[in-house]
């Protein structure tokens, strides 16, 4: 038997809405390293997104030192790129990092080849950006099902030369799975859909580890997103953030799962009323510790809104106003754009700015340019 803990995305430097993170980052990491310790795993995989931006703040990278030499001491790690990262920097010095017993994978050109933790075959395959990654993986198809498709045909080809009967397979990877629910917090992977993966690409292993999507979520019954270990935006006010313990037995058995909850620093609250209400309703008492985001009712726009709500929710970080009386439509651009693709994002800067709808070769060159900026923080 095989345990693995199993976390990801966890956007060391990164703040909520202008507020610090790091210290509630810090908290988890010392949760992770002692849920690693009690429950004695043979490997911990975290599934991409380490940081928050390819040039982390120095006191991010402070703290992923300080927490990946701790779960070293516990067990073997096995860390991939996510499409926050900048493989480059990250992948520095991994051969060294491997001695001391934490994978880091961000080549494209070593996927097929697996780390092996205690009987369990690991395979991580690093966030696959298709512009850069076509010509290694000879991929022609410029979308994330092409490129990952043919990773895993380099994963299935390693299984089989190890012949039948051999070890249960896991594969690291980060990515958005087609029927998986995201949140407002992650950043696009693609322009116009293509950047969703079917489950069925990841046939042939007995558990998918996956990052990039923030709410901890069941996939297609091939694996599971670990989702963030903090909220990032008040989209996941519902998420129940976890760590995944993983018990692996023999090849082609699965995988049995256990989530272990995680401490919330913070909760959220989303408030609606005017600003007297917002004051003094009693039964608001108990978000007064929490990130609020409020939306005011008045009629007419009140003075010092924000300063005023904050003597009562000093945590308050969102504030909108959405008038009595005002149309439906009305409301803060923010949520009339809310859910949109990265296509109809493009259509509605260009008719807003120019006044006419973009035609097929303009949104094209936006399109490129759109990717042309994620190849560009992709290789930072």
């Amino acid at each position: 038997m095989t345990r693995l803990l199993h976390t990801a995305d966890w956007h060391l430097g990164r703040a909520f809405h202008g507020e610090d993170l790091l210290d509630a980052q810090a908290g988890f990491v010392d949760f992770v390293v002692e849920t690693a310790r009690a429950e004695a795993v043979d490997g911990i995989v975290i599934a991409g997104d380490l940081y928050d931006r390819a040039l982390p703040p120095v006191d991010a990278v402070r703290l992923a030192d300080e927490a990946l030499s701790r779960l070293a001491e516990v067990a073997p790690v096995v860390l991939i790129s996510g499409n926050h990262d900048s493989a480059a920097r990250l992948g520095f010095g991994g051969r060294l990092l491997a001695r001391a017993g934490v994978h880091v994978a961000t080549d494209p050109a070593r996927i097929g080849r697996p780390v092996e933790l205690a009987g369990a075959l690991v395979y991580p395959l690093p966030y696959l950006e298709p512009d850069l990654v076509r010509e290694t993986l000879a991929v022609d198809e410029r979308s994330h099902a092409a490129v990952t498709a043919a990773a895993m045909e380099r994963v299935r080809a390693d299984v089989a030369a190890r012949g039948a009967g051999g070890a249960p397979v896991v594969v690291v990877a980060h990515a958005f799975v087609a029927g998986a629910a995201g949140s407002d917090s992650e950043r696009d992977l693609a322009v116009g859909g293509a950047a969703h993966v079917p489950p069925s690409v990841f046939g042939g292993a007995d558990y998918v580890a996956l990052g990039h999507l923030h709410g901890p979520q069941v996939v297609a019954g091939i694996g599971r997103y670990a989702g963030s270990p903090l909220a990032f935006s008040f989209s996941e006010a519902n998420h129940r953030k976890s760590l995944a313990l993983v018990s692996l037995g023999a090849a082609g058995a699965g995988a049995e799962t256990e989530l272990v909850p995680l401490p919330v620093p913070r909760p959220l609250a989303t408030i609606r009323g005017t600003l007297d209400e917002l004051l003094a309703d009693p039964r608001l008492r108990e978000h007064e510790g929490a990130w609020v985001q409020a939306t005011l009712t008045d009629p007419v726009r009140p003075s010092d809104a924000m300063e005023r709500l904050r003597r009562r929710f000093p945590h308050a970080v969102v504030l909108a106003f959405d008038p009595q009386g005002a149309a439906s439509a009305a409301g803060d651009s923010y949520q009339r754009l809310r859910g949109l693709d990265d296509d109809e994002l493009l259509r509605r800067f260009v008719a807003d700015v120019r006044g006419s709808d973009a035609d097929d070769e303009e949104l094209e060159l936006l399109r490129d340019a759109l990717t042309a900026r994620r190849v560009a923080e992709a290789v930072a």
